[in-house]
């Protein structure tokens, strides 16, 4: 894509099957001229953090809870520093060799940003993207696919799906760089229709990634 390398942020909460899918893709040449250069988990015990390790990629693991314990009594401040902290370890390339990203990938990442972050990320002129197992305006926020397999039986939903979408302050609302329908199969279990969207999110998530890069490319 260009002389210098895209470096890629990749922000986890959990197993971190995206993030190896990322991983994978920057190896492979999938995504060519581009390397994850840091992986931040909000979770101790988040997997992905030793996928990371044994990607030799930099890893920090950034808490919400002492910041709850700061300020018992004002949840808003304690996620307003807490984010401002997060901008500020994305930003600070002093320690551990890690580089400034070019991109920051919200994969798997179960805490909704503020202002606070998104403010000081936007004024570096980095771009955010996140994966939402849902299509365009339909179940926002967290449970996604339960939501949608609980209305596939209730309601007759016969649809759901993944995106790749622009972050912005209102969750899961800004816009879509890449979207995947995902069929809900008459009688599947949950656990299903889980594994399936999965398996599309490996796939969207390393193209939406591509689609980004391109733009910046440009």
């Amino acid at each position: 894509m260009t002389d210098r390398p895209f470096n890629l942020t990749v922000l986890i909460s959990g197993n971190g099957s995206n993030l190896q899918a990322l991983i994978d893709a920057c190896a492979s040449g999938a995504l060519p001229s581009t390397r994850i250069t840091h992986v931040i988990s909000n979770r101790k015990a988040a997997y992905g953090l030793q996928r990371a390790a044994h990607a030799s990629i930099p890893t920090t693991y950034h808490n919400l809870v002492p910041y709850k314990k700061r300020y018992p009594e004002d949840t808003e401040k304690a996620r307003s520093e807490y984010d401002a902290d997060l901008a500020s370890i994305i930003l600070d390339t002093k320690e551990g060799g890690k580089q400034r990203p070019d991109l920051i990938i919200c994969a798997g990442w179960m805490h909704i940003v503020t202002p606070s972050f998104l403010t000081p990320i936007s004024r570096a002129d980095i771009k955010i993207i996140n994966l939402h197992p849902a299509l365009p305006g339909e179940f926002a926020g967290a449970g996604a696919i339960e939501r949608a397999w609980k209305a596939g039986k209730e309601d007759g939903l016969k649809k759901t799906g993944v995106m790749i979408h622009e972050v912005i302050a209102e969750v899961d609302a800004g816009e879509a760089i890449v979207t995947a329908e995902v069929e809900i199969r008459e009688g599947e279990s949950l656990e299903e229709l889980e594994g399936r969207i999965h398996g599309v999110e490996h796939g969207l998530i390393v193209e939406g990634t591509r689609r980004t890069l391109e733009g910046l490319k440009k």
